[in-house]
């Protein structure tokens, strides 16, 4: 993983509601020693009570959602962490990584019906499961020239967390 002169990076885990960003994204920051920051928490309240009454955020909403985790991903630096976010598409991966070129992206994929099941037992979180297709119908994968890895989400928190920290770069 590129860094800096202290030799740690940001990691970001994406992925869609409900494959396990903020739990992975917990447990990974421990394993690393690094702060942890849940993208849910960058959230204007206005983009939480569109996405409550089931409505996917557009570009717009987005914008300063995307802006917010950037500064905090710039203001960490070499010294690491570890936040959760989405980042579906490769342009919203470009604006948080523009200033911080060494941040990593672990993505966390897996089956539609696996995710579409743990959104379902969810009872405590704003994004409905109506919006789980919208979210996938705009994930773009990481591309070959982005750094990151796609990490399975079969098995159970710490098995995940193991294999995001196998494919981390030493």
């Amino acid at each position: 993983m590129t860094a800096g002169p202290a030799g740690r990076s940001v990691v970001v885990v994406m992925g869609v509601s409900g494959s396990g960003k903020s739990t992975v994204g917990a447990l990974l920051a421990e394993r690393l020693g690094v702060p942890y920051a849940e993208a849910d928490g960058f959230h204007p309240a206005a983009n939480i009570a569109k996405m409550s009454a089931g409505h996917p955020l557009d570009d717009t909403d987005r914008a300063p959602w995307l802006d917010a985790i950037a500064a905090w991903i710039e203001e960490r630096g070499d010294r690491g962490g570890v936040v959760s976010c989405s980042a579906l598409r490769r342009r919203y991966r470009d604006r948080l990584r523009a200033d911080a070129p060494g941040v990593f992206f672990v993505h966390l994929d897996g089956p539609a019906e696996l995710i579409a099941a743990r959104l379902a037992a969810r009872t405590e979180h704003f994004m409905p499961s109506g919006l789980l297709d919208s979210q996938l119908d705009a994930l773009e994968p990481l591309a070959p020239d982005e750094a990151g890895a796609v990490v399975p989400i079969d098995g159970g928190p710490q098995q995940i967390t193991e294999r995001a920290l196998a494919a981390l770069p030493r």
